[in-house]
């Protein structure tokens, strides 16, 4: 089995940045710290950042309850490593840290929804966490759709087009959902497509909840990852101005432990015993990807009847398969997604495992799947042969 569904890079084989590993094994079990033999398995600098960490835990005990918010001096090196990034003062008493984005988002859910008549802006195609969650607390998802024709653009003329019709059948929208890079859709917004969101929410008065979890898989040079937070300050607004919450993640293109992510923001610098290494295994990682995502995108614009926009950022690619009316009439058949069927014939032919569109949202009447490119580099050209044999015999049995 060939695994193109999962956003999960340890577990198809990544291997994870050894600084981070070693800084969480110190913290996890401190009682080595004192070890003589610790000296030759473990970096110095890790060693120092152990200690720098469990001296800002109560008790140096990592298994303790914390501060419902997380750790005030974790939370500490996050908001200066937010405001490094940014260039704009940020207060570690409006961190919360979660395990993960999910609870983040179920949190934020749980403030916004009174009602069925409260809704959420939402893109489609989007991350499935979003739409469940609406669900579960009871709210209205308010779909709008980002435009595959312009490499998954967010147009605000959509966006007020879409309030509008919700505010007309009594829905009061409480805020907009903006994913960027994106999921599944693998784009990055440009800087000024982010100052007009921001304009179209403080006019409208929403919540701007912005999921920047892949901000650091950006592959392609033209983009650059812009946050919401510096976007919106640059523009002179302040918290009173719009409500903004952004849901970072623990350094997601390594599925790292929040020690990873501490470290992202508490920079390795030039001269460190382990910056060398870390640097390395770092870009490694992230031109891997970019190849990845080249090599995929090139294969899946060969295929008849499929195109695929550029994978500019994130894990993702989000194709779109125009399939033969006997295709579609055979799913109909079968009772499934007629991308869910070309998806569930492709596994059993071929081993490769993607996501139909359907599962993410899509433009009634268009197909599509989710691919990521997590498989380790050397598996993609057996991915490609094996695609690109199966599909030739899928369109040709259904073509007449």
């Amino acid at each position: 089995i060939l695994y193109c569904n999962i956003g999960n890079p340890q577990s198809l084989g990544q291997q994870p940045i050894t600084f981070f590993r070693e800084v969480l094994a110190l913290c996890d079990h401190p009682a080595i710290l004192d070890k003589s033999e610790t000296q030759g398995l473990f970096s110095a600098d890790s060693i120092e950042r152990a200690w720098q960490i469990l001296d800002q835990i109560p008790g140096r005990a990592t298994g303790a309850y914390s501060h419902s918010q997380g750790i005030k001096g974790l939370r500490d090196t996050i908001a200066a490593g937010i405001e490094a990034r940014d260039g704009f003062p940020a207060d570690p008493n409006d961190i919360f840290l979660t395990d993960g984005a999910s609870p983040a988002v179920h949190m934020m859910m749980q403030l916004l929804i009174r009602s069925e008549k409260d809704g959420i802006l939402c893109p489609i195609p989007q991350y499935p966490l979003y739409s469940a969650s609406i669900a579960l607390h009871g709210g209205t998802l308010v779909p709008y759709y980002l435009d595959e024709a312009t490499g998954w653009g967010l147009e605000v003329s959509e966006l007020k087009k879409q309030l509008e019709t919700s505010r007309s059948k009594g829905i009061t929208v409480r805020a907009l959902v903006v994913i960027n890079p994106g999921n599944p859709t693998g784009q990055v917004l440009a800087e000024e497509n982010q100052k007009a969101i921001v304009e179209f929410c403080k006019q409208e008065g929403l919540v701007l909840l912005a999921d920047e979890v892949y901000q650091e898989n950006v592959y392609v040079p033209e983009k650059k990852f812009h946050s919401f937070k510096k976007v919106s300050r640059s523009m002179g607004y302040g918290e009173k101005d719009i409500a903004l919450v952004s849901f970072q993640s623990v350094s997601k293109e390594y599925k790292m432990p929040l020690v990873g992510r501490i470290e992202n923001f508490a920079w390795l610098l030039v001269g460190d015993e382990s910056y060398e290494s870390y640097s390395a295994e770092r870009d490694g990682i992230l031109s891997s990807l970019a190849r990845r995502a080249k090599t995929l995108e090139d294969a899946f614009n060969k295929l008849e009847g499929v195109t695929c926009n550029k994978a500019e950022g994130a894990m993702y690619l989000f194709p779109r398969i125009d399939l033969p009316v006997k295709a579609i009439k055979a799913a109909e058949a079968a009772k499934k997604a007629p991308d869910a069927y070309y998806c569930q014939h492709l596994l059993a032919a071929t081993g490769i495992v993607f996501v139909p569109g359907s599962g993410f949202g899509q433009v009634p009447g268009t197909w599509h799947f989710r691919c990521t490119i997590l498989p380790q580099e050397e598996k993609i050209p057996a991915i490609v042969t094996r695609l690109t044999d199966f599909h030739k015999s899928f369109m040709d049995e259904f073509r007449g």
